[in-house]
Order: C-alpha cells, then structure tokens, then sequence
C-alpha cells in the first residue's frame, strides 16, 4: 500500500452536511458503509440540477470507490451493493429502480426534503427524468394474519387446554379475518373473553357481516350473546 504523501497546496473541497458527522457518523460500524455514504453523499452534493442522483452504474465504474472497497472481505461490486442498501435502510440515501435505454438500473438520492418530494414526483410520473423509465415498485405482500394462539393471548388472556381447542375449532370454522376482527370488536367492548368472541363469530356466520350490527355505536340487544349458544358461558358485567 502506497502511503499518503498529504493535501495539494490548490485543492477542492466537498462539503457534508453537519448531520452526517453529529448523527449519522455515530451510527454507521461497516467499513464498506462508511466509505460507499462518503462517496455517495459527496457525489451527490457535486451533482447540478434537479433531481440530483447517482446511479448504481455510476459507482460500479467509479475505479477509485471499487478500490476502497477491495478489501472489504468481498467482491467489491458485492461490497457495494450491501453498502448501498444498509445506507438505505438506514435512511442516509433514498433508492429508486429504473431502467435507461432498455437496461435496469438504479439511482440514489439524498434522503432530504427536496429529494422525499422528487422521488414522490417520480414515482408518481408528474416529473421524469430524460431517456429513463421508473420501474414501479412490486406490490406489497399481503399481511400474514397473526398466529390464532398469540392473537387471543396478546389480546384476550392466558391460553387454557380448553380455550386451545376451542380456537383451534374456531380456526377450521371461520376465515382468519374473521376471527381477527371478532377479537378487535371483543376488545372494543372490554369483552374479553373467548365465549363472547365466539358468539360474534357465530352472530356473523348466521346473519351475515356488513349489516352495520358490529359498530362500536350500534344498540344491541344485551341478552343477544346470553341466549346464544355460548350463553351459560357469558356474564354480564
């Protein structure tokens, strides 16, 4: 390794903005982090125009970056992309997938209130960027409902042999979403206890849902669940 032999008398000087050493230093501990957000950030702030972004392929050809990286016990490519997607995570940078002249790309920016509204604007195409086509993000999965089990013991109480089976019953009976919001509602009237979610369970299953008649404000009939078939279960408060 050559040793730095010091500054130029006549040098340039970049910028940081006083965050990155206050707030964002302190946090960062990966070297390949470290190095990837200086040269990013620095980057960015030498950028002119608006938006102002680089672009992964930017950095991947960048020999000076590649070479910092080198001994970041991994490719240096490799390197780079963790690098970039821990500052992301993190907030530093703002990430935005596209694709420029048919290739997929991607293009960071600084994680500012100038740059949140741009990348808005761009993913809601009212700005665009020359020769590039923003490559909208994949839908979301779908939430996985809660385990039955946790829900009632985070939401209800402790789980007994008996109340087990009784989920387990319920489970097999009715959609998850179901069962999901009988306990929101139980929770709502400060009923909780399974005979009570079991009769809304039951109530939907006979009359139907979207009547209205599961509304926190709707007047129901307080001897409703009593003369269900969880009835000798439940009792008034």
């Amino acid at each position: 390794m050559t040793d730095f032999t010091g500054f130029p008398e006549r040098m340039q000087y970049t910028s940081l903005p006083s965050a990155f050493f206050s707030e964002l230093l302190p946090q960062i501990d990966d070297v390949a982090e470290l190095k990837t957000t200086l040269y990013l950030v620095a980057a960015l702030c030498r950028q002119r125009g608006y938006p102002r972004f680089v672009a992964l392929s930017q950095l991947q050809a960048d020999v000076s970056l590649m070479r910092a990286l080198k001994n970041s016990g991994t490719e240096p490519v490799t390197a780079l992309e963790e690098a970039l997607a821990a500052a992301v995570a993190r907030g530093t940078v703002l990430h935005l997938k596209i694709t420029r002249a048919g290739k997929p790309d991607d293009i960071y920016l600084l994680n500012t209130a100038t740059d949140r509204e741009a990348l808005a604007r761009l993913t809601s195409g009212e700005l665009s960027l020359p020769e590039v086509e923003i490559v909208a993000p994949e839908p979301a999965a779908a939430e996985t409902p809660p385990d039955i089990f946790v829900l009632y013991e985070q939401n209800i109480g402790m789980l007994t042999p008996m109340i087990a089976e009784e989920l387990k019953a319920a489970e097999a009976t009715y959609p998850p979403e179901w069962i999901a919001d009988a306990v929101r509602e139980a929770v709502s009237h400060n009923k909780r206890k399974w005979s009570y979610i079991a009769a809304i369970l039951e109530r939907w299953q006979r009359e139907g849902r979207g009547r209205g008649t599961d509304r926190r404000d709707s007047k129901e009939d307080p001897d409703k669940y009593i003369r269900g078939k969880y009835g000798h279960m439940v009792r008034r408060s």
